[in-house]
């Protein structure tokens, strides 16, 4: 299989310019006459679905939450990055390129790259044309903070509820398009499968998540929006319906898994407090403009700590770390997620930790307070400050937050070419579930960016290209390959339902957790990661044979939801063990430890790993085939990360 990843010829400012101009348009008058579906309605999908409906295609939407605001999208704290300089302090569209390569760990394609901070500029306008209310300086015009991995501020917000902001505009331009008839909502939803004829994705199969009803929807394009797949290690800052299941779905009939192993570890994020957890809560990475992140320089002050024996607040300036100041000068704090992450590991790992587990580092106020005054601290991050009070029970005005890594986002995800199409025809991949932009490491504020680049500036030009070629005539979901997947989707929740074991879908989930997190989560290497591989065939085997789903498939049934997302998550999390097996580099948040510099950072092997690795799925429990896309840097420099 060859990967034509359609990438326009000519210089890298002008390719997207003469792409839009040279593909192929269907008249407005025939738009009508298309249906395209689209799955998710996060920013990506609600972004998406509003653009088609406003350009006259006819739309399917569907979500398998009670209503698009409920997308995960709502959860983004901290902004959008885009490259409109205005702070004056050197942004550009090439700098906001040259970062995200940068940060990427050089594991991204240029070319999509550079167009995502070329319509970043268009997002901003957008978006306060539709009355997000942004941050605004004295004067009126937008604010702009700083986040990692940039020396620049070309982060929008509002307040800590960016993304909730910002999918209640995109809800807005998708409900005014349901209002006027060209989009269809299904609510409460969730695709199961996908349908291909002549090769080409017409349609899905989902499962009405109130009824049970097993249903059909055909149209001439499938487009998914899904998010990612971070709860494969069960406690993630995603939301617990975050799922894998309509991408693995697409995985199992065709397209192309690309990068799997890339999983972002956040750095602020609040620790585990015990067994009973079901997911962690994220502090927005803001928060380290005026945090400053330090540990007990000496160990026997960190056990006593621990032990509740001292208050960190009474330890004096002479004996903490500011370990990320010390060590990374020119940025501090604000060293990209991948960085900051790990080095909260090693200061951890060497018995500095500060809380009860010992899996925990300080962001501290104090100075910041003392500088700027409690008043203008809360307006900043006030709602934050709130939440952390509400869930450990400490005010981090007065005492420091606490705070430590964990899965937050996966830059992997199905492979797509430059029209963000899959390996499949008709089939498209935007936001988080496509690997397209971020490479190995996604800098902070970028999510937001890329979603609804991809949703409102690229695909609904693209996609015409494809639907210009296709026939008008419609499908009926009467057609065999409908009827056969319907058939395998209902035959594989009787098999769930009628297991009957001992255990709950839950148990294998925190199992799988667990191991995904021991051997393939900040850092990996080749012995743990084999036995993780026959750790997960094993629960794998286990699941099928003792998982207990309770219920009928005839009813609203979370137990069969979640079994269904598990038994992908099992199929997937292999995957991704062998994606980081392969992978015998150190790239952003991949990490082996056999490939790193003397000073424990990630070193690359650009000589044999400058490739998107893209697997093909080959039947049950068979080996999946790696495809390769080459990477070409022609605009920025290979060079060793550094941020010092």
């Amino acid at each position: 299989m060859k990967l034509d990843s359609k990438i326009p010829e000519g210089p890298i400012a002008e390719k997207w310019a003469k792409h839009k101009f040279n593909i192929k348009l269907v008249n407005p008058a025939n738009k009508r006459k298309y249906d395209i579906i689209v799955v998710g309605t996060g920013l990506a999908g609600a972004s998406a679905a509003a653009s088609f409906g406003e350009l006259g295609y006819n739309v399917k939407a569907f979500c398998f939450q009670d209503s698009p605001r409920r997308a995960h999208s709502i959860a983004a704290q901290g902004g959008i990055n885009a490259a409109k300089n205005y702070q004056n302090d050197g942004d550009s569209i090439f700098r906001l390129f040259y970062d995200t390569v940068k940060g990427g760990d050089y594991r991204s394609r240029e070319a999509n790259v550079y167009r995502l901070a070329e319509v970043s500029v268009d997002i901003i306008d957008q978006c306060v044309a539709q009355g997000v209310p942004f941050a605004r300086e004295y004067g009126g015009l937008l604010a702009n903070r700083s986040f990692g991995g940039a020396q620049v501020s070309r982060t929008f917000y509002a307040r800590g509820q960016t993304g909730q902001q910002l999918l209640l505009g995109a809800y807005s331009a998708l409900s005014r398009q349901v209002a006027n008839g060209k989009v269809k909502m299904y609510s409460r939803y969730e695709m199961l499968d996908l349908v291909m004829i002549d090769g080409k994705a017409r349609g899905i199969v989902t499962r009405n998540l109130i009824t049970g009803a097993i249903e059909s929807h055909s149209a001439h394009a499938v487009v998914l929006a899904t998010g990612g797949y971070g709860n494969v290690f069960y406690l993630s800052t995603n939301a617990m319906g975050s799922n894998a299941t309509a991408a693995w779905r697409a995985h199992k009939k065709g397209a192309l898994f690309a990068n799997p192993c890339y999983t972002q570890i956040h750095p602020t994020c609040i620790p585990v407090s015990g067994d009973h957890q079901s997911k962690l809560t994220l502090m927005s990475e803001s928060l380290r403009n005026d945090g400053r992140v330090w540990v007990p320089k000496d160990i026997a002050d960190s056990e006593k700590i621990r032990k509740g024996q001292l208050k960190p607040t009474d330890l004096s300036e002479d004996k903490r770390d500011y370990y990320l100041e010390r060590r990374y000068p020119s940025f501090g704090n604000l060293v990209p997620r991948d960085v900051a992450s790990r080095n909260a590991k090693y200061v951890c790992d060497e018995g500095r930790g500060v809380s009860t587990t010992g899996l925990a580092v300080y962001l501290d106020f104090a100075d910041a307070i003392k500088r700027d005054g409690r008043a203008t601290i809360e307006g900043k991050y006030g709602n934050l400050f709130d939440m952390y009070q509400q869930i450990t029970g400490d005010n981090p005005y007065e005492t420091p937050m606490k705070i430590y890594p964990a899965v937050h986002y996966t830059m992997g995800g199905l492979w797509v070419d430059y029209n963000l199409m899959t390996n499949i025809d008709g089939l498209y991949a935007i936001g988080e579930c496509n690997f397209s932009d971020h490479g190995a490491n996604r800098l902070g504020a970028s999510a937001l960016m890329q979603g609804l680049a991809d949703g409102y500036f690229v695909i609904p030009y693209t996609i015409g290209d494809y639907l210009a070629t296709m026939p008008y005539e419609r499908i009926s979901t009467d057609h065999a390959a409908f009827k056969e997947a319907e058939a395998k989707v209902k035959a594989t929740n009787e098999k769930l339902l009628g297991i009957k074991g001992k255990r709950t879908v839950d148990e294998f989930h925190k199992a799988l957790g667990n191991i995904m997190w021991e051997y393939c989560g900040m850092s990996r290497n080749e012995e743990g990661l084999k036995k993780a591989k026959v750790e997960i065939q094993k629960l794998r085997a286990e699941f099928w044979e003792d998982v207990n789903v309770f219920g009928s498939n005839d009813e609203l049934n979370q137990s069969l939801e979640k079994a269904n997302r598990v038994a992908d998550f099992l199929e997937l999390g292999e995957l991704m063990v062998d994606d980081a097996l392969n992978r015998s580099e150190s790239c952003g948040g991949h990490f082996r430890e056999e490939s790193q510099t003397e000073e424990g950072e990630a070193k690359r092997k650009d000589d044999e790993f400058s490739y998107v690795g893209a697997w093909e799925y080959t039947g049950p429990e068979k080996p999946a085939v790696l495809h390769k896309e080459d990477l070409a840097f022609e605009n920025v420099k290979l060079t060793q990360r550094s941020y010092k």
